[in-house]
């Protein structure tokens, strides 16, 4: 529950932000402070450790309140030590440790079916593309992987969407310790997805605005798609997809031009909101578009 009104400011005490607030102590991290703070204020902290105090307080405003800073009260390298400090959080501890965890998870599933090797597959994935999103942005490249923060939150997504549709419950299994594993898992995976989203929309609203001295206020929203029916030539397109057949390997089999493929597979990415093989793959077996034994 939200007891504050207002916006923080530099006198309060940063003992009272970390009490009051979720996000706090991930943002103290990132900038680098400590715990132990006793009842000092934000600025006496933030000037202890050498951190620009309006930039502090505009990262926390931003996250709590939605409030957009403007750019002079901005300092770049400031900012771009959080953001670095961030992404060494992200590569370093967040995602591998969820992958522990995901591992956890899956391992009791049903082991007749190939589907836990391709969530952790598409897991893997997700993490690859953060991994050169993040190493671009750590090069300064940041309006290169403009478009790269909604297609890397959708692999996360993706994910989520794989195990509550599909996940290979063991008919013979027990409640107790997997299911309270794999709603772990599923809770960490919707805290690591708004936190990507939040570092992004931090590099969108404030960096590249401070970036480039233009003011942007966009605060995107997304919204899943709804699922629609693949038609059947659609499901011959992905039948082949999963067997591992190039673009032009599906048209010579289909006996349609690679124009149609390439429409049909675009298609079908929309239709499913599943962009990786592995997902289509499991898609593909649920639904029993494909025999699980051909798939080697």
């Amino acid at each position: 529950m939200q007891i504050h009104t207002k916006m923080y400011k530099s006198t309060d005490k940063v003992c009272d932000l970390m009490s009051h607030e979720e996000d706090a102590i991930q943002i103290i991290s990132r900038f680098g402070l400590e715990m132990g703070v006793g009842d000092q204020t934000i600025e006496q902290v933030c000037k202890s450790h050498d951190v620009h105090t309006p930039t502090f307080l505009a990262i926390v405003n931003y996250k709590v309140f939605h409030h957009q800073a403007t750019i002079e009260e901005i300092n770049i390298d400031t900012l771009q030590r959080y953001l670095k400090n961030a992404h060494t959080y992200f590569l370093d501890f967040r995602l591998p440790r969820l992958r522990r965890d995901l591992i956890e998870a899956i391992i009791p599933a049903d082991p007749t079916t190939k589907i836990p090797g391709l969530i952790l597959r598409c897991y893997d994935e997700f993490v690859d593309e953060i991994r050169t999103h993040i190493e671009h942005e750590n090069k300064g490249l940041y309006d290169e992987h403009e478009h790269d923060d909604q297609r890397i939150t959708d692999k996360l997504t993706e994910i989520k969407n794989l195990i509550i549709k599909y996940y290979p419950t063991k008919p013979t299994s027990t409640e107790g310790t997997v299911t309270y594993t794999l709603i772990s898992v599923m809770s960490e995976l919707w805290h690591t997805e708004q936190d990507f989203a939040d570092h992004c929309a931090i590099e969108d609203d404030i960096l590249r605005p401070a970036l480039t001295h233009a003011p942007q206020h966009i605060h995107r929203r997304h919204q899943m798609p709804e699922t629609e029916e693949l038609s059947e030539r659609e499901k011959d397109v992905l039948v082949q997809v999963v067997r591992g057949l190039s673009n032009k390997e599906i048209a010579d089999v289909l006996c349609i031009s690679t124009h149609t493929v390439i429409s049909h597979r675009k298609n079908i990415a929309r239709k499913l909101n599943i962009h990786s093989t592995a997902g289509l793959t499991i898609y593909a077996i649920v639904n029993k578009l494909v025999d699980l034994n051909s798939l080697e």
